[in-house]
C-alpha cells in the first residue's frame, strides 16, 4: 500500500509496497467523501526474537570478515538508500516504511553469543556488528542490547568491527576505549554527506553530518581507531564533497577511510528512485544514468567484485578521487589488524576454579 504525505514525515521511504514474497498485494484506494483526511503519523513498533544463534556466517569475497552480528532487524534510522531493505521481505514485511517502523530486538543476544563462545568447536576471528542494519538505531538506547553484546566481547576478549551512523556509540567508550586500546576493537563512522539538508531528507533519523564527526573525535581520543565511511556515495548528488568529507574526518581524528558507490539491489531501487523523483526531480536523469553507466547499463550489478565498486569511467574516477584524496590526508584504505590471540573462555558461574 502507498502511504504518501504526513504520514510519512520523517521517513526515508515514500511508500510501502508488500515484499516480494508476499501473495497478495495491497492499494489505497479513494473511499467517495470530499472529506480530506491526513494519515496518522507512523509510530515505530518493536517486537521481540529469540535467536537460536546470533553469530552469522558468511562466504562473501567482497568483505573482510566471516561472521557478524545483528542485535536488531529492520533499523529506524530510515536510511532511503539502505541496501538492507531487501531483507525485510524474508520477514513477511515491506522493504519500504515496514523495514524502518516495524523493528524486531533480540534481547537475549548476550545470552545466545556466550554460549556459542564457550562451545569448545569455537575458533575466535573479528566479528562485524553494523553491516546489516545498524547496532545503534535510536531503540538501542532503551533495549541496550548492543551494550550487552559488547559486554559478553570484552569478557571473552574477542575483536570486534563496528560500523555506525549513530552517535549512541559515544555511550560505550569506557567498555571501547579499553578494547581499542588493546588492539580488540576498531569503528567505522558512515558519513554520507557534510550537507544538513540532504542528510536529512536522505537518512532522516540519523544525527546530523556535523554530529557524526564530533563522534569521530570522541572515539579517536579515547584510543579508539576509527575509519570514514564514505557510503553511499552517490554521483550526481553527493559525489562531489568526496575530498571535503576525507578531510572533514581527518581533522576530527579518522586514521582511514574507505568508500563504496550508491548500491540499488532489488526493492531498493524503486524506493531510491522515488524518493530521487520527490526531493530532486532535476537531477533523476543525471543521477541514474551515472549509476546505470557504473553497474553495465543496470540499476545495479550484484556479481561479486563489481558490486561494491562499480565499474567504467564514473567508477574509475571515483575511485581515482578516492585515492588521491585518501593519500593527501595521510589516511589508510584499511584499519590495523585487530588481535585474535587474547581470547579467552572465562570462568563461568559455578565452574570450579584450576589450582595451578
Amino acid at each position: 500500500m502507498d502511504i504518501t504525505g504526513k504520514s510519512v514525515r520523517g521517513r526515508g521511504a515514500q511508500s510501502n509496497a508488500v515484499g516480494r514474497f508476499e501473495r497478495h498485494g495491497r492499494e489505497a484506494v479513494d473511499d467517495g467523501w470530499d472529506i480530506v483526511e491526513d494519515l496518522p503519523p507512523l509510530r515505530t513498533e518493536v517486537t521481540d526474537e529469540v535467536p537460536r544463534r546470533v553469530i552469522t556466517r558468511n562466504t562473501s569475497p567482497d568483505i573482510s570478515f566471516d561472521r557478524s552480528i545483528n542485535p536488531y532487524r529492520g533499523c529506524e534510522h530510515g536510511c532511503v538508500y539502505c541496501f538492507a531493505r531487501p531483507s525485510h521481505a524474508y520477514l513477511g514485511l515491506s522493504p519500504g516504511l515496514d523495514f524502518e517502523t516495524k523493528l524486531i530486538a533480540r534481547p537475549q543476544a548476550p545470552r545466545v553469543l556466550e554460549a556459542e563462545l564457550r562451545r569448545a568447536s569455537y575458533r575466535c576471528d573479528v566479528i562485524a556488528i553494523g553491516t546489516n542494519t545498524d547496532a545503534y538505531q535510536p531503540i538501542e538506547k532503551e533495549r541496550r542490547v548492543m551494550r550487552g553484546v559488547l559486554e559478553v566481547l570484552q569478557g571473552f576478549r574477542h575483536p570486534v568491527a563496528i560500523a555506525t551512523k549513530g552517535t549512541l556509540i559515544e555511550r560505550d567508550l569506557d567498555i571501547l576505549s579499553e578494547m581499542g586500546q588493546a588492539g580488540l576493537a576498531h569503528v567505522g563512522i558512515s558519513v554520507t554527506t557534510l550537507q544538513p539538508d540532504l542528510s536529512r531528507k536522505m537518512e532522516p533519523r540519523v544525527p546530523s553530518p556535523a554530529r557524526r564527526l564530533r563522534t569521530i573525535e570522541a572515539l579517536s581520543r579515547a584510543g579508539v581507531p576509527v575509519r570514514v565511511m564514505i557510503s553511499p556515495i552517490v554521483p550526481g548528488l553527493s559525489d562531489h564533497e568526496l575530498e571535503a568529507i576525507v578531510d572533514a574526518a581527518r581533522d576530527a581524528g579518522a586514521v582511514a577511510a574507505s568508500m563504496i558507490p550508491l548500491r540499488l539491489p532489488r526493492e531498493v531501487s524503486g524506493l531510491w528512485q522515488d524518493w530521487l523523483a520527490e526531493n530532486y526531480p532535476e537531477r533523476v536523469g543525471r543521477v541514474m544514468s551515472k549509476l546505470r553507466d557504473m553497474h553495465g547499463g543496470k540499476d545495479y550489478e550484484a556479481e561479486f567484485g563489481k558490486r561494491m565498486r562499480g565499474e567504467g569511467l564514473w567508477a574509475n574516477l571515483l575511485q581515482q578521487r578516492f585515492t588521491r584524496a585518501t593519500r593527501a590526508a595521510g589516511l589508510a584504505e584499511r584499519l590495523p589488524p585487530l588481535r585474535t590471540d587474547l581470547f579467552e573462555v572465562p570462568f563461568a558461574t559455578g565452574d570450579q576454579l584450576a589450582l595451578f
